[in-house]
């Protein structure tokens, strides 16, 4: 059979996994993916940590210890979710390895209610980044306005980042400026700017959810026909504007000095209308130098039917700038669209970090009292995380 995986890979795609979950690490399933899926990294989000604590009882033990010593909740959280994505930094070591140190990367976010205080943020970088003590973790940083200088001051520091909640082109732009900076900052700081890595996680199927919403209540055939078609154009313009500040004098310095470039990580990619083809963001999305981060069942839905048609992007500029177009032609704003989508992308992990905190403090009551920690204690309204879709 024909590994399609594979051949998503060799035309410059790397495969990660929107999710992680002690199970999965216990199991060994994550170290099936990356040997058998061609898995070269992994995402986490508050999301996926309140839904793993939620399903599991191989938290219990820790739980139970961390009641012990009589932490707070807060403490509890990270040491919990630390503890996963060094194990998982571990698991991914080889693909780090063998790609010199591109790929192999695990995320952890910081918490999303600082997202509005850079000061916090880098501070949170920092501890997270020696806490979980593996040259191949990522820490995600939201691309809020105030994120934006905490991205370059983090990575003036020698570490590593994942930007996310990126919706926007020209907040995207903002995104590889301040990766410039940060890395020029970290080059005057002495650091060995061959160790940083970096992507930069465009959301993508959520602007199709929003866009394809108004399109709706639009109600014309014009605006019904341009459903599905948003989301995939924003990336692909956003992939325009990456080739461009990775062609410029500005870049060829940095990487004279021995730095990566900051990938473009398509993220939001489960396709959340089933009259769309499930790959539909994989493989509209093929361009060098891209990572592609899914949900599991995604992963295996590309393995059994998702088409390698080459370069998917590139050269697709002016048909994507036609979309726009016509979008606005039809009312849609999309500098709204875009706004609105980064308030509720931080909300939302927002109060995914809070069914966290809820679940894990009832675990430690329970813990505490003798009871163990019960198994579905975390779950409150923890959403899927393949619904939240958030690299």
């Amino acid at each position: 059979m024909t590994d399609k995986l594979n051949e998503l890979t060799a035309a410059g795609v790397a495969v990660w996994l929107d999710d992680l979950s002690r199970v999965r690490l216990n199991s060994g399933g994550l170290d099936q993916l990356r040997r058998e899926k061609h898995v070269a990294g992994v995402t986490t989000n508050p999301t996926i940590f309140a839904k793993a604590l939620s399903d599991a009882d191989e938290y219990n033990w820790q739980l139970r210890d961390l009641a012990t010593r009589g932490v707070d909740v807060e403490e509890a959280v990270r040491m919990l979710t630390t503890y996963d994505v060094r194990w998982a930094c571990d698991v991914m070591r080889p693909s780090y390895d063998g790609s010199d140190g591109v790929d192999g990367r695990v995320s952890i976010e910081v918490d999303p209610r600082s997202a509005h205080d850079a000061d916090k943020t880098v501070a949170e970088a920092k501890a997270l980044w020696w806490l979980v003590d593996r040259p191949n973790l990522f820490i995600k940083i939201p691309a809020t306005e105030e994120g934006l200088s905490a991205i370059t001051d983090t990575l003036a520091e020698g570490i590593s980042v994942n930007v996310t909640l990126i919706f926007g082109l020209d907040r995207y732009s903002a995104v590889m400026e301040a990766f410039l900076a940060g890395l020029e900052q970290a080059k005057a700081n002495g650091h060995d700017l061959s160790k940083i890595g970096s992507v930069a996680s465009f959301f993508v199927s959520r602007v199709d959810s929003e866009v394809d919403k108004r399109l709706e209540k639009v109600g014309s055939d014009q605006a019904k026909a341009l459903k599905g078609k948003a989301a995939v154009a924003n990336a692909q313009l956003a992939y325009e504007r990456y080739t461009e500040v990775f062609s410029s004098d500005r870049w060829k310095a940095l990487a004279a000095a021995g730095a990566h470039p900051q990938r473009p990580l398509w993220a939001s990619t489960s396709t959340k209308n089933p009259d769309y083809r499930d790959v539909i963001y994989v493989e509209e999305l093929i361009a060098a130098g891209t990572v592609n981060t899914m949900p599991e069942s995604v992963i295996h839905a590309y393995a059994d039917h998702g088409e390698t048609r080459g370069d998917t992007v590139t050269g697709s500029y002016d048909a994507a700038r036609k979309v726009f177009a016509d979008l606005e032609s039809v009312g849609v704003d999309m500098a709204d669209v875009i706004a609105t989508l980064e308030r509720e992308g931080v909300e939302k992990f927002e109060v995914s970090w809070q069914e966290l905190l809820d679940g894990v403090r009832k675990s430690l009551e329970a813990a505490a009292k003798g009871k163990g920690a019960p198994n579905k204690a975390a779950k409150g309204n923890a959403k899927a995380a393949e619904q939240a879709g958030g690299a």
